[in-house]
């Protein structure tokens, strides 16, 4: 009960910048962590060549649906769990943790049958290239067979991060970030005396770091001194907590495989000019993780913060975590934009660009950063609607971003100007998406939190 009490007390009344500074930045240094992995992954990859890094970009858009999946989990249990932790409701908080371990199983047979089926057509449409190929579904078979760790590892995390506490999933991201880090020249290149097994050494690198996670979560989850105590033994199937989760994570689940779509529809585009632009951009979404991740991070910090002043009708204290997270994130992303401003050949040069790859990205990463500041404003406000149990306007802004605009656009500029007018796509799917989220949110505003009186709540 004490623990309860020091939870609510921090949630409801600590002073808002020093409260998303304690929940965030465990979190963005997870995800700091989680970015250099990406980064020294596909460093490795590359020096096998450029045929092996191109088929690891291509792959990615696949992979953003196991990233789909257990983001969506994650979110629907964590709002879940952080709004009835608000609401008092300790009992009903718990119950919506068990439940997200039932989701994750369903989720993981669906990415099995998935994997099995999609890995030996889908880069196919891509290339007729037999090495691409060849190492892309050798990738992709092992990443989605074995995607259980990360499904079951999100899960516990979330509920962690509903409940309060940020350390525990910063330390558990930071273990398999780090294993993998280690695993991935040793299984490449065949290290003390290994096989050297190439794209499927990085794969079993990756899978395994998701296994340590999951295996430290776990225990943490069922052994450790936590302010929700779980008994999968006596678990009971709720359709109303399942609708709950379902609610908030499906829309959220759907956002992110939206960017799968996008991904798979712009390397379509890129495949036209030669597989260099497909690489090219595979890099790039290996490095703007930097950038964006602790931007996801701070919204993971955030969105509890969120749930429970909302379980807990204090309009003022949401408000002032929307503006200081918003402050804080187009601070950070304006900073990531001028290092891909002034530094993009030299960002490239990690990934043994050639002379052709070096044109092509230069170009790309200046036009696209240039609307960073903006997407800033796009994900904290996302993470508010999540907070407040209303993910569905996240999907409905992520559609139209990529789908509607980003997608056409990319189509149009390559046809009618050429590749470098490809990436001008992404800076007006930027703006056009800002504009339909600021609009939302003043609906939000206006129909949700001007008519609570704030008298007499804590604001700090």
């Amino acid at each position: 009960m004490k623990v309860e009490n020091a939870k609510a007390n921090r949630m409801g009344a600590m002073p808002i910048p020093k409260l998303i500074l304690k929940m965030s930045l465990p979190a963005i240094l997870a995800m700091m962590v989680q970015a250099l992995y990406n980064i020294v992954d596909s460093m490795f990859v590359a020096r096998i060549g450029e045929n092996a890094l191109t088929a690891v970009s291509l792959a990615f858009p696949i992979q953003l649906i196991i990233i789909a999946c257990f983001v969506g989990l994650g979110v629907g249990v964590s709002s879940l769990v952080s709004r009835k932790i608000g609401e008092k409701d300790i009992k009903s908080a718990t119950l919506a943790a068990e439940h997200g371990f039932l989701i994750s199983s369903i989720l993981y047979v669906m990415l099995v049958i998935i994997g099995l089926i999609v890995s030996n057509i889908f880069f196919g449409l891509f290339t007729d290239n037999a090495e691409i190929i060849g190492f892309g579904s050798d990738y992709l078979r092992i990443i989605m067979v074995f995607s259980f760790g990360s499904l079951f590892a999100q899960a516990g995390m979330s509920i962690l991060q509903g409940s309060g506490d940020m350390i525990k999933p910063m330390i558990a991201q930071v273990i398999g970030a780090i294993i993998n880090i280690a695993l991935d020249p040793v299984l490449i290149f065949g290290w003390f005396g290994l096989p050297a097994m190439g794209v499927k050494g990085a794969a079993i690198a990756t899978i395994i770091g998701q296994v340590s996670s999951m295996s430290f979560i776990l225990f943490v989850l069922f052994r450790g001194d936590n302010q929700l105590k779980l008994d999968l033994k006596s678990f009971k199937y709720s359709k109303t907590i399942t609708k709950q989760i379902l609610i908030v994570g499906l829309p959220v689940a759907l956002m992110q495989a939206l960017g799968s779509v996008m991904l798979i529809g712009l390397n379509k585009i890129l495949a036209g000019f030669g597989e260099t632009p497909v690489a090219v951009l595979g890099v790039y979404f290996k490095l703007q993780s930097f950038v964006f991740m602790p931007i996801f991070g701070l919204s993971q910090g955030t969105m509890p913060i969120i749930g429970f002043n909302f379980g807990a009708k204090n309009k003022g204290r949401i408000m002032k975590t929307i503006k200081v997270a918003a402050i804080a994130a187009v601070s950070f992303m304006s900073i990531g934009m001028i290092i891909f401003q002034i530094f993009p050949a030299q960002l490239l040069t990690i990934f043994n660009s050639t002379e052709e790859m070096t044109a092509i990205g230069v170009v790309a990463f200046r036009t696209i950063s240039i609307g960073y500041p903006l997407a800033a404003l796009s994900i904290v406000l996302g993470s508010a609607f999540q907070g407040m149990g209303d993910a569905y306007i996240s999907m409905i802004v992520s559609f139209i971003r990529q789908i509607i605009v980003l997608l056409p656009a990319a189509f149009l500029l390559g046809k009618f100007v050429g590749l470098d007018a490809v990436w001008i796509s992404f800076v007006i799917a930027e703006v056009i998406g800002l504009i339909v989220v600021l609009s939302f949110f003043k609906k939000i505003y206006t129909s949700k939190l001007s008519i609570w009186d704030d008298k007499n709540k804590s604001v700090a």
